[in-house]
């Protein structure tokens, strides 16, 4: 485990992600894109998680432009409003740039080979843009957000791409959930699971927000889709 440093795609600065190298070659990369709450104990036990699984995971700071090395408990009523908050200022078209400039790296860090993409809500939807903006081999969004207001880019996805949808979300009412199918159930290279009752942030690592039975399904299906789509 490591902080490593990323040039913009521009190259007029830099950023910092988190890494996680696993025991032996790497099987693949796999960029893991952050929640609201930074690149925090959560997201990076996630990426030690991936590297015990044989990948090389790296999870970009997307907030640096607006509080570097941010790293909040959604579990603390007063860091998840100053995650709120933090969304509020955050350009996520400029964070599809910054998780760009994340995959090529990845992709030169293992000579070459394929490079995954996994957020979790915000991050979760930000996966869905990585999958239909940048050149990334396969990409999964847990309870993603507002992915009925992203549905005309569907046609821009040309490779695999799975999305975990909480049933009880609070962040995403049952007409997005139903927007959702409507719009990509048809479509060949997206896939959608639902987990009835599972409220967000249900596959955290950490915390009070876990629902252990769900994260375990929902995991298991991520594992043996990267698996196939990353060889």
């Amino acid at each position: 485990m490591a902080t490593i440093t990323i040039d913009t795609l521009d190259g007029t600065n830099q950023f910092t992600a988190y890494r996680a190298d696993p025991a032996e070659t790497p099987r693949a990369a796999i960029v893991v894109i952050q929640e609201i709450f930074g690149v925090n104990a959560g997201i990076r036990a996630k990426c030690d998680r991936l590297a015990e699984q044989g990948y090389l995971a790296v999870a970009p700071d997307l907030f640096w432009r607006i509080a570097p090395g941010v790293d909040l408990n959604p579990d603390v009523p007063e860091e998840m409003q100053h995650a709120l908050d933090l969304m509020g200022q955050f350009d996520q078209d400029t964070a599809i740039a910054d998780i760009e400039a994340t995959v090529r790296l990845a992709r030169t860090l293992v000579s070459g080979g394929k490079v995954g993409a996994i957020g979790f809500c915000l991050g979760g939807r930000l996966a869905y843009m990585t999958a239909a903006r940048t050149d990334v081999d396969a990409s999964v969004g847990y309870y993603p957000v507002g992915i009925d207001g992203l549905l005309g880019e569907k046609h821009a996805i040309a490779r695999p791409l799975m999305l975990h949808i909480a049933g009880a979300d609070h962040f995403v009412p049952a007409e997005v959930q139903a927007a959702m199918h409507a719009g990509l159930d048809d479509h060949p290279k997206v896939t959608l699971h639902d987990y009835p009752g599972e409220d967000h942030g249900f596959a955290t690592e950490l915390g009070d927000r876990r629902s252990d039975a769900a994260a375990r399904l929902a995991d298991g299906r991520t594992a043996a889709f990267l698996s196939e789509a990353l060889a």
